[in-house]
């Protein structure tokens, strides 16, 4: 069989995301982590999905609380939700300072000049303004390190005068781990909750929440779970699926026994092999080392990727399957779970799911499917 000619409305791929799902596990979230109130991480475009329309799905579901990394991502995110906050994770730069006031965006203060510097806009616009102070517990990335936390903690009253504390914060660095680690920093941090004013904290993030109770203190911030990762270590994962992407199949061809496929020749047939090509590669974020060892699913039967991932295209071995040119194909999904994809490629899946791109997004199961 050999491929048909496809016309102008022809789409390659599918990225279709389930809001509903989202909505389910930040229900979940709810439900686990009660009574402490649940924020919603939808920074990098909600994890790559839209956070256009994931937050309003999330807003309907009941939360309030959002946060993002970036000023820009804070700036898109107050124009779909006027009434939510919204929380920066980057700080508060001198040069963000006016958009942050203008949006009504709370930054995480990361640092004594974050402070000085947020202080000053409250005092200049005569009233005082809402703040996160980020304490660095272990992670060693953004947050009072020790010694400026250690000075704070000696003239908070100075320092922190026209500034509303909303949130004490800190992150865990092996919060999807058995480590040690997340002992060591659930002390710290509440050392450093004892060092400062009496606010409301949060420590834990998707994988932390599931750590005991005493790391959920009065809100979380799930993320990558919200988006069907699994947070615990376990076969079952509690989260439900929100992202499955499709392609479809461009061709489909025999091939004999020791001849190769793909660039490099990396993958030579023991037997007489039936192959589809199908239209994902690593221009839309199907990673370079599911070459040879990945799978996809047509219709629910596995079917292994042979030969390396090449730009725009995958190769599948379908022998023993019925495939047409245009039959769809599932490379994530509920088949070849979100989980399976990062493992094989020998990463995690906040990395799978944030590269994904230049296929159209198709959202079901909310106010903006």
């Amino acid at each position: 069989m050999t491929g048909e000619t496809m016309g102008d409305d022809f789409e390659a791929a599918r990225l279709t995301v389930r809001l509903d799902a989202i909505a389910a596990n930040y229900r979940t979230y709810c439900r686990m982590t009660g009574p402490c109130a649940v924020a919603a991480v939808v920074k990098a475009d909600g994890y790559g999905l839209g956070a256009a329309a994931i937050a309003p799905a999330l807003a309907q579901a009941g939360c309030d609380s959002f946060f993002v990394a970036r000023l820009a991502e804070g700036v898109a995110l107050r124009r779909i939700l006027p009434q939510a906050r919204i929380f920066v994770l980057d700080g508060a730069q001198p040069d963000a300072i006016p958009a942050l006031l203008t949006h009504r965006l709370i930054p995480a203060l990361n640092s004594l000049a974050d402070i000085a510097a947020w202080g000053a806009a409250a005092s200049a616009a005569g009233t005082s303004l809402d703040a996160v102070i980020h304490v660095d517990t272990g992670m060693n990335r953004l947050g009072l390190p020790p010694d400026e936390l250690a000075i704070l903690s000696g003239e908070s009253a100075r320092r922190l005068a026209g500034l509303n504390i909303v949130l004490v914060m800190s992150h865990l660095a092996c919060a999807d781990e058995d480590s040690k680690m997340n002992a060591e920093q659930l002390s710290r941090f509440r050392q450093a909750l004892a060092m400062l004013p009496p606010a409301p904290a949060s420590l834990a993030a998707s994988h932390g929440a599931m750590l005991g109770m005493e790391y959920h203190f009065d809100l979380v911030r799930p993320g990558v779970a919200l988006y069907g990762a699994n947070p615990q270590n376990c076969a079952q994962n509690l989260m439900r699926t929100a992202a499955v992407l499709t392609a479809k199949v461009l061709q489909v061809r025999r091939i004999d026994t020791g001849d190769s496929v793909g660039y490099a020749a990396t993958f030579h047939a023991k037997r007489p092999t039936m192959l589809a090509t199908v239209a994902l590669g690593y221009a839309d974020g199907i990673p370079r080392t599911l070459s040879n060892k990945g799978e996809a699913a047509v219709h629910g039967a596995r079917a292994a990727i042979v030969g390396r991932v090449s730009m725009d295209m995958v190769t599948l071995d379908v022998t023993g399957l019925s495939v047409n040119p245009g039959d769809a194909v599932e490379m994530l999904g509920e088949t070849i779970t979100l989980g399976e994809v990062a493992r094989t490629a020998g990463t995690n899946e906040y990395e799978i799911l944030t590269r994904l791109r230049r296929m159209p997004r198709v959202y079901t199961g909310g106010a903006s499917a």
